[in-house]
């Protein structure tokens, strides 16, 4: 009997000893996976990668409307004939034009060297091509004639059925070209949209979470 329950006791400690091991073999694998990668010096490590997502956002703004022009320009349009007095056959029309135009940056393709960014999220340098003017649009709500004389053989024209809706497409045709010649050359325009385009993604860039924000024009091409 005494011999039996030595064996019983020595048993006891055995499984004990191996339940204990087991614990402690399961503690070291817990604990080493976390600890190893710090001590391995070829641990892979993965890191997010913000340029992507911030290029996509630029994507999709497509054609950024950064600034707009409202423009006003006096339309003098005289045909006279010659050697006829003006008040026999000739016709002149004053017209005060009025409309806007924008200029845009063009963010539709931008590829991936547009911007430059810092892993960490901390610096990107964002390249763009220079801003450019657009078409201008005639506000015909705000267009008006305010001077319109014309010779007696023009306005008995009129009265029998003259070409009257070709001559004011063609009257609103130089008011259109002269409102682009105004926007082009109005020097504040362009420096206004770069200006507005750099601070828009600035706060863009800083709400992505980055803390310093370059943002870079190209120079226009001729």
């Amino acid at each position: 009997m005494i011999g039996t329950s030595r064996s019983r006791r020595a048993a006891t400690r055995l499984v004990g000893f191996l339940v204990g091991a087991g614990v402690l073999v399961a503690l070291l694998v817990v604990v080493g996976s976390r600890l190893l990668p710090d001590l391995n010096p070829f641990a892979t490590e993965t890191k997010d990668r913000p340029q992507p997502a911030l290029l996509q956002s630029l994507q999709r703004l497509d054609e950024y409307h950064a600034a707009r022009a409202n423009l006003q320009q006096v339309v003098d349009v005289e045909q006279d004939t010659k050697h006829i007095p003006s008040f026999i056959k000739g016709e002149r029309v004053v017209m005060v034009a009025s409309g806007d135009v924008d200029a845009t940056i063009d963010f539709s393709k931008l590829g991936p060297q547009a911007v430059q960014a810092s892993w960490e999220r901390r610096e990107v340098v964002i390249t763009l091509p220079s801003a450019r003017v657009g078409r201008a649009r005639l506000d015909l709500d705000r267009t008006r004639v305010v001077e319109h004389d014309r010779g007696v053989l023009d306005r008995a024209g009129d009265a029998l059925g003259g070409d009257s809706g070709n001559e004011q497409r063609a009257l609103l045709l130089v008011a259109q070209r002269k409102l682009d010649a105004a926007a082009r050359a109005d020097r504040r325009l362009l420096p206004t949209a770069e200006r507005n385009t750099a601070q828009m993604l600035r706060q863009l860039a800083m709400g992505l979470g980055y803390q310093r924000v370059t943002v870079r024009f190209a120079k226009p091409q001729l």
